[in-house]
């Protein structure tokens, strides 16, 4: 699909995928910033409109170009019932292992580091917070919201409801994940941070990029025209 600077961010995510790694390298969020017209979000960052298409056409000839590249996935073409089959057998998984997996590294970075870096309490406790509420969300979308897109249009008032509420707790999480990237410097462990330390902020900047793409899956393709 043709991209036009008349469209929100989130819609040429949708339309194009090679714009992904373009926002990412701007710093524009795709996903719960999806809504802002990327005319708007290109001015911010002092990008005119033509710059972006050629940096998304070099994105796209540099993936090409890589031995190891795959087609890339159209998403667009997917049912409802498909996607979200997709999204949990990748997206929920993958955090399913990783959200514990993060808490056990920052409890010992805490225990071994707080005294001497006073920010990691904050960021233990912002995470922990973070964590309950993507385990929660995650039950949310597999018990009600994905049955339910899956069920009869007599049940389109309940979904568009669920459809938003899951798109609230996209933006909060992302407000955290924000505030996180903040407190660790961009996830930049210190100087003097051990393995474990270094191990639990590189996991932490690689859960964003997943929730990232997760979040775009369902804010910009999945709940397309449901939430409010």
């Amino acid at each position: 699909m043709t991209i036009n600077q008349n469209m929100t961010v989130g819609a040429a995510a949708a339309a194009q995928p090679d714009t992904l790694a373009v926002f990412q390298k701007l710093g524009i969020d795709f996903c719960c910033g999806g809504k802002r017209p990327l005319a708007e979000a290109l001015a911010e960052k002092q990008v005119s409109f033509e710059h972006f298409l050629e940096l998304t056409e070099s994105e796209r000839s540099s993936r090409e170009n890589r031995a190891d590249a795959g087609p890339l996935v159209d998403f667009n073409q997917m049912s409802p019932a498909v996607l979200s089959a997709y999204i949990e057998d990748t997206h929920h998984d993958y955090l399913r292992m990783v959200l514990p997996q993060i808490s056990e590294l920052m409890l010992a970075v805490l225990r071994a580091h707080g005294k001497n870096h006073r920010e990691v309490f904050e960021v233990y406790r912002l995470y922990g917070a973070l964590r309950a509420d993507l385990e929660q969300h995650l039950i949310k979308e597999e018990k009600l919201l994905f049955p339910g897109m899956a069920n009869t249009a007599s049940q389109a008032a309940e979904v568009a409801g669920l459809a938003s509420d899951i798109v609230g707790e996209h933006e909060a999480a992302g407000a955290v994940l924000d505030k996180l990237r903040e407190l660790t410097n961009d996830f930049t462990p210190p100087a003097d941070a051990c393995l474990t330390f270094r191990k639990a902020y590189s996991l932490m900047e690689a859960l964003e990029q997943d929730l990232h793409q997760h979040i775009h899956l369902e804010n910009n393709i999945l709940l397309r025209g449901l939430a409010k």
